[in-house]
């Protein structure tokens, strides 16, 4: 008997967890009463619990399991890789054959002049990393103002301080974050733009309170500008029409880089290995990417960046002070070789444009249901919001949890979603099937009006 199963054979899965460990974005004064699910395997589009439960993974791990679970195939590349390198320092001149492989393939597949690649450990240090080198590159031009940086309310770029000061105001409400260069605009979703205010006119609004941010700032202080092509952890925002190629030919205007954080949408999720030229039609000058770039098999992240960022980075008389010891993983980097593959035999990504239509086409009817307010998303990337008032747009208390609820009743069904305050989420494996998007739907309209049932019974109006 190893270690772990002697500890667990002692006090169980369950009780272990309790007393030991802290879990990401929870309620932790809740934590250790809160009902547990433990995922003891998975398979294609499935997670068991210990206890013999088969769930449908409605939300591909974290937006990451792009090509489904407990493929043999990334198992057999991944313990290859071990056998034969397992880790070796990345940093100076060494290099080893899968970080210079997967470098070479993701510049291929990146828009435009995107050749150059800093390999990170996950989407927040990627992003973080972004920043840190947008910053060193202007003071290698000569140009050591500019170090504001503009983003977006809901967005969400990562966990590190710089990466969580980026993302949503209301993730730092119980700690300082970075304010003295990072600036905020409104998000650009439709569903609560202002009243009577058509799309183009929304569209008018945001590139204007664009431009006057700049102004307020003085151009020559904006280092970029940072943007998910659809905010994810934010509601899965979906931008305005032709959105970005406005905000990017502002940042053109004024010499303001454009990074697009391309964490929860590359590698299929929207039908392409990158969404901001095949999808938005943009050439970012930065694209950052994790989750999908190895389907959640290992960690690992990356920062794609133009080559006319990378030749000012490169001039003789500087010193490139931005890594990880993990860089550029060799099992990483195997593992999101054999990513690739795989999705490109599979043709995954045209298999998300044929079938992705067709989970909002099954989705979008639940907005009938009194307690939904919104549906909303593209392809394999939707969210459900859910409201008190449908009319008003009023939200339901924190206390109610509305969210957490139609997650517990989704699970009970055999169905994981995120949840997340009045919304629930998906992203699902790439891989899933029709039949699975008809259960998925049928689910949720079922979980939802148990819901609605159970606020009733509370004397919680809603409706």
């Amino acid at each position: 008997m190893n270690l772990a199963e002697r500890n667990l054979d002692n006090f169980g899965v369950d009780a272990t967890d309790r007393r030991h460990n802290i879990h990401p974005f929870t309620d932790l004064s809740v934590m250790e009463t809160a009902e547990r699910t433990v995922i003891a395997s998975a398979r294609g589009n499935y997670v068991h619990g210990e206890d013999g439960r088969k769930f449908l993974d409605g939300l591909g791990g974290m937006w990451c399991v792009n090509i489904g679970h407990g493929r043999d195939e990334m198992a057999d590349a991944i313990a290859d890789q071990v056998r034969r390198l397992a880790y070796y320092s990345p940093f100076d001149d060494l290099t080893s054959a899968p970080m210079a492989a997967l470098a070479q393939e993701l510049a291929n597949r990146a828009p435009g002049s995107l050749n150059r690649v800093l390999f990170t450990t996950g989407g927040s240090t990627a992003a973080d990393s972004a920043i840190r080198l947008i910053h060193h590159y202007f003071i290698r031009k000569g140009e050591p103002s500019r170090r504001h940086i503009i983003t977006r309310d809901r967005a969400y770029h990562g966990s590190t301080y710089l990466t969580a000061s980026l993302s949503d105001r209301d993730y730092s409400i119980d700690w300082m974050p970075e304010t003295s260069f990072i600036h905020h605009l409104s998000a650009p979703g439709l569903y609560r733009r202002p009243e009577g205010t058509s799309e183009a006119e929304f569209m008018d609004i945001l590139a204007a309170e664009f431009e006057a941010k700049i102004a307020e700032l003085g151009p020559e202080n904006v280092a970029c500008f940072i943007a998910e092509p659809i905010q994810g952890s934010g509601g899965v925002i979906v931008p305005p029409e032709g959105y970005h190629p406005r905000m990017i030919g502002i940042c053109r205007k004024y010499g303001i880089l454009y990074v697009a954080d391309e964490v929860v949408t590359a590698f299929g999720r929207l039908g392409h290995f990158f969404a901001s030229q095949d999808y938005f039609g943009i050439v970012p000058d930065i694209i950052t990417c994790a989750k999908g770039l190895t389907s959640g098999y290992i960690p690992a992240g990356a920062v794609i960046m133009s080559d006319e960022i990378y030749e000012v980075l490169s001039r003789p008389g500087t010193y490139f002070n931005t890594g990880f010891t993990y860089t550029g993983h060799a099992v990483a980097c195997a593992a999101a070789l054999k990513n690739i593959e795989i999705i490109e035999r599979e043709r995954i990504c045209e298999r998300v444009r044929e079938i992705g239509p067709y989970f909002e086409e099954r989705l979008a009817p639940l907005a009938d249901l009194p307690l939904v307010g919104d549906v909303r998303g593209r392809r394999f990337m939707m969210c459900v919001e859910y409201v008190q008032n449908k009319e008003r747009k009023e939200l339901f208390g924190d206390d109610v949890r509305i969210g957490k609820r139609i997650w517990r009743h989704c699970q009970k069904r055999g169905l994981l979603v995120r949840p997340l305050a009045h919304l629930n989420v998906l992203s699902p494996p790439l891989t899933l099937e029709r039949d699975e998007i008809d259960f998925i739907a049928d689910v949720l309209r079922d979980a939802i009006r148990d819901t609605a049932d159970e606020l009733t019974r509370e004397g919680i109006k809603a409706g």
